[in-house]
């Protein structure tokens, strides 16, 4: 039946689903020693984005060669995030135990604190989203990618809440409601985002023939 066909819709979303469930299962195996998120992260997107493109072929070949290719940039880029993450993790912990504590004018001193914080890690999140996919995507200095990230991100916010909201509600589902939902997990992710990103890192993508020394924001030309 034409419907069962392998062009029809319903194919190609359980064809979709499929990639996703095995390129989760790549992402998590890649990912086990934990400096290897990064890598792993940027190979994941690599396929992705690939798929919503129509230029998929062999999954495993495809996400291992992104992974080697990647492995280096990836990997401080990964460990610089981590390590910021870590300190604002504390910082807001820190603040959280100062702000029950406090009164009078220490109480709006630690309230102004907060903010800032709390605009770091809006910022910090932001960056997250975007720089292995841009890693995957572009050549550009660490400094860049970074830089790129957030401009991008904030340049883009409707496209940016929605990321964020597909993870947060992956993550919902699978610890609340579905915990099986975990075999989909940052594949699925992955893929829905790729939807998003794709339009977006074609118009901001920066030419690989430039020099990885290229420092200009996609986000200042638009």
């Amino acid at each position: 039946m034409k419907f069962f066909s392998y062009e029809s819709p319903l194919s190609q979303v359980l064809l979709k689903l499929a990639y996703s469930c095995y390129l989760n299962l790549l992402w998590l195996i890649c990912s086990i020693p934990v400096f290897t998120v990064g890598a792993s992260t940027a190979a994941l997107y690599s396929v992705t984005l690939k798929i919503v493109r129509d230029r998929d072929g062999n999954l495993t070949r495809q996400f291992f060669k992104a992974f080697r290719e990647n492995f280096r940039q990836a990997t401080i880029l990964w460990l610089v995030l981590l390590g910021v993450g870590l300190f604002l993790a504390a910082d807001g912990y820190i603040l959280y135990h100062l702000f029950r504590s406090s009164q009078g004018v220490a109480l709006v001193f630690w309230t102004l604190v907060s903010a800032l914080v709390i605009a770091a890690f809006f910022a910090y999140a932001v960056v997250l989203l975007y720089v292995f996919p841009l890693t995957a995507s572009v050549i550009n200095s660490n400094w860049a990618m970074l830089k790129n990230s957030f401009f991008i991100g904030t340049h883009y916010l409707f496209c940016t809440i929605l990321i964020a909201g597909i993870h947060f509600a992956m993550f919902y589902v699978t610890v609340s409601l579905f915990t099986p939902m975990m075999i989909f997990g940052e594949g699925l992710c992955a893929l829905l985002s790729s939807y998003l990103l794709s339009g977006v890192i074609r118009a901001c993508s920066v030419d690989p023939a430039l020099s990885v020394e290229h420092d200009e924001s996609c986000g200042e030309n638009e």
